[in-house]
């Protein structure tokens, strides 16, 4: 772990000490570097126990998928940040970096985190570089209002998740994830027991979103500067399901009654936040909603607790983590060109930048889940196991995936195919290094149908 968490830290001198001409280049191989180390984790994929650093830090084959994911994703970020901050002075483009360097050291150390008090602290210590970077680097003026939106929600539906492991602490003494697998179950019965499985959940169930607190979500990602939008999108939705996974044990034998209706508002998300993808207009919060819908059938894959629903979770959460993010990137370079993300306005971009059509493709085919991509596994472990479990699901689950690909169809045929507008003249083509950042996205994304047991978690 702490090979690259002491790499991580020093790229921050990095960053300042950099030479104005070599500070993009140096970050990137730099971070390139340890993306590449951290990919030696996934070698323990088969062992189903703890790999150790100590005490304090370890992980395990359901953090080990998500670590990686952290680390392949900062030289993303860079990458796709250098034209977006091209014109600002160049200590606010290292300020930049510092804080999408700070964003990954909180996070490796909240999926490495066996004391879920630390666990808590990291948790919520990524909501600050995010804030500052969706406040500060937003694009438009709402971005404030953005930023207020992601702050107290959050916020609100973190400290009942303070109270509750407070409680836990005092009744089994001791927090730590290796341990509390051995202490004595709880008899769960009261009201107030029920509270505190609120409490232990919403925390997560806001940071996934759970339909009905996901406002925030569109909102932070439209504002949000390119690499916001990548690691909200990638990572940061992430760490509602992974602490999901992790409460789930402790808090037997409430759930099997209480998670009803949380359940059914993760399924009834799916068609509602399907429904809003195709009557959107801008590119940006369409691929926001279409998030949110992804996440209601982890959240239903998680709830019903079965070794299929986790598996199938992890696995959609790994590939969307990298789907979203590359549609963010490819929605980018469509607005650092034509200045706009309303989709009627910049359409026909098929006949001006062709290479870039097949990037759009490829993403739009693996965001409505397309045989044989991760995705598709995800989606049909959890629809299978949500089946098993009541066969009524069927119905929402399906006309998800049907809403799916209508509206991943209908983003591609906006922004791809028609007349190109009169107004679009004297375009950019598009940069090697925009084809490099869709290939780091896509190709790993490809790649893991080839070896799926990678991600897929403890039933290996």
């Amino acid at each position: 772990m702490l090979k690259l968490l002491v790499p991580t830290l020093m790229m921050v001198p990095t960053t300042w000490m950099s030479a104005p001409k070599w500070l993009w280049p140096s970050t990137l191989a730099h971070s390139l570097i340890i993306a590449l180390v951290s990919l030696a984790w996934l070698k323990n994929a088969s062992e189903t126990g703890w790999s150790y650093l100590s005490p304090h830090m370890a992980s395990d084959p359901l953090s080990t998928p998500l670590l990686v994911l952290t680390c392949w994703l900062l030289p993303l970020m860079i990458l796709a940040s250098q034209s977006h901050t091209a014109h600002e002075p160049i200590n606010r483009q290292r300020m930049y970096i510092t804080l999408l360097i700070s964003l990954q050291f909180f996070l490796i150390m909240t999926f490495t985190a066996t004391e879920i008090l630390m666990f808590y602290v990291m948790f919520e210590a990524t909501l600050i570089p995010t804030l500052i970077l969706i406040t500060r680097w937003g694009n438009q003026t709402e971005r404030l209002n953005a930023g207020t939106y992601f702050l107290f929600y959050t916020l609100a539906g973190s400290l009942p998740l303070l109270v509750a492991l407070l409680i836990l602490q005092n009744t089994t003494g001791t927090l730590s994830l290796l341990t509390l697998q051995y202490s004595s179950p709880m008899q769960l019965v009261s009201y107030a027991d029920k509270m505190w499985w609120a409490g232990c959940l919403l925390a997560f169930l806001v940071k996934m979103p759970l339909y009905g607190v996901h406002l925030w979500l569109p909102k932070a990602h439209v504002e949000a500067p390119i690499a916001g939008s990548m690691v909200l999108a990638a990572v940061l939705l992430k760490l509602g399901g992974y602490g999901m996974m992790r409460m789930m044990p402790m808090l037997e034998p409430l759930t099997k009654e209480l998670s009803y209706p949380f359940i059914i508002l993760a399924l009834w998300g799916v068609i509602m936040t399907g429904s809003i993808c195709l009557r959107q207009t801008d590119l940006k919060s369409l691929i926001a909603y279409s998030s949110v819908s992804h996440m209601g059938l982890v959240v239903g894959g998680i709830l019903i607790q079965t070794p299929w629903g986790f598996t199938g979770a992890l696995v959609l959460m790994i590939a969307h983590g990298l789907t979203s993010s590359a549609l963010f990137c490819l929605a980018n370079t469509n607005y650092e060109r034509t200045h706009n993300r309303t989709m009627v306005l910049a359409r026909g971009l098929q006949m001006i930048l062709p290479l870039m059509a097949m990037w759009w493709f490829i993403a739009s085919l693996a965001n409505l889940a397309f045989p044989p991509l991760p995705n598709l596994m995800g989606e049909l472990i959890i629809i299978t196991s949500l089946f098993n479990w009541s066969w009524w699901t069927l119905a929402m689950t399906g006309a998800g995936t049907l809403i799916t690909a209508a509206y991943s169809l209908y983003m591609f045929l906006m922004t791809q195919r028609g007349v190109v507008p009169t107004h679009i003249v004297a375009l950019d083509p598009p940069h090697s290094r925009e084809h490099l950042l869709m290939a780091l996205h896509l190709i790993p994304l490809i790649l893991l149908t080839l070896k799926p047991e990678l991600i897929w978690g403890w039933t290996t």
